[in-house]
């Protein structure tokens, strides 16, 4: 049985586990105060091309979302979000845990319009009666999105500038920040990310660590108490060295972006092989993300050899299903789904 259900069934990266092994003999402090911390966020400031960015390590994507948004919002504020946006369908209502409202504008192939964005912060500006609403005190979007797709960096100039304009934050969810990266087309480099938005998360999980996400603010606007806030919604580890020596290992010598090129190798031949065999797709993906559209009788067939996800339906006889590479997927991984594809 292969898989190719997401990019964070894997362990980590063997140069990874070699890391946390070749440390684990040494005492360090706790809490992110542990000098492999302090290494890899040099080596983050360096790579993000922002020696005063403050950054900060945290267990997960959902606990670093929560407590970002959290973290940046009054009591009485919201967050804006396409209506696909991850926070919005996939994190369980987590947001909303904390007490703050997701406010959903209309997704485009997955992106946030600046246009629609700014319409709807205009719109709010001169409503007489918005102080009987929830204010818009934060934007999110996901890089890549949740359907595998890339913002342009005029794309991204403009969201930031509408943000700008309006005095409000801009948080970019980077869980597969890597895999956005290194996309084919992707015309946006980290350091330029970093410049165009107000925090960001880097995504470990997924691209090559066992667990961890590198939260960077990017204009020092990080909540003062931000470590408090980080502790209080259990995204804090005692032994954060965990995270911070997969961090060093994934910043050494370009290893996160290699690896994750790798995830988009492999997803281009995955790509080409649904596509020879005529199979439509539900949206053009660059990344590591591909959604197959596949009648209902070959998903019954295929799902005995492969793991994917039903995303969804397509019509009555037909279903949408995610096909994801990652880091660790191999040619012969592809090789074996060629075969159940031509059993």
């Amino acid at each position: 049985m292969i898989s190719f259900e997401n990019d964070y069934s894997n362990g980590a990266h063997a140069k990874v586990l070699q890391r946390l092994a070749d440390t684990n003999g040494e005492e360090a402090a706790p809490y992110g105060f542990d000098k492999f911390c302090e290494a890899a966020k040099v080596k983050i400031r360096e790579a993000c091309g922002d020696p005063d960015a403050n950054i900060f390590f945290l267990s997960g994507g959902t606990q670093t979302n929560a407590t970002v948004v959290d973290s940046l919002l009054y009591q009485y504020e919201g967050v804006i979000a396409v209506d696909t946006g991850h926070i919005n369908v996939h994190e369980a209502g987590a947001i909303e845990f904390t007490e703050h409202k997701i406010i959903t504008i209309p997704n485009h192939e997955g992106k946030m319009r600046a246009g629609d964005l700014d319409k709807y912060l205009s719109d709010f500006a001169h409503d007489g009666n918005n102080s009987h609403s929830v204010y818009p005190g934060l934007v999110y979007i996901t890089f890549p999105t949740e359907l595998g797709t890339l913002y342009t960096r005029s794309e991204l100039e403009s969201i930031y500038a509408v943000c700008q304009r309006f005095g409000i934050p801009l948080y970019i969810d980077g869980a597969r920040l890597g895999y956005g990266l290194m996309a084919d087309g992707c015309d946006i480099t980290l350091p330029q990310l970093a410049r165009l938005c107000d925090v960001f998360y880097i995504g470990g999980t997924k691209v090559g660590a066992l667990c961890g996400e590198a939260v960077v603010f990017t204009h020092d606007n990080a909540n003062r108490h931000f470590f408090s806030i980080q502790k209080q919604h259990g995204a804090l580890l005692a032994k954060s060295r965990l995270i911070g020596v997969q961090f060093d290992a994934l910043f050494t010598g370009g290893l996160y972006f290699d690896i994750a090129r790798n995830a988009i190798d492999k997803a281009m031949k995955l790509k080409r092989l649904f596509a020879r065999r005529g199979y439509s797709f539900y949206i053009d993906s660059p990344t590591n993300q591909q959604f197959v559209i596949l009648s209902n009788s070959e998903v019954e067939r295929l799902q005995k050899a492969v793991d994917f996800t039903h995303w969804g339906q397509a019509d009555e006889r037909h279903t949408i299903c995610r096909f994801v590479t990652s880091w660790a997927t191999t040619d012969s991984d592809i090789a074996e789904l060629e075969r159940a594809l031509n059993a």
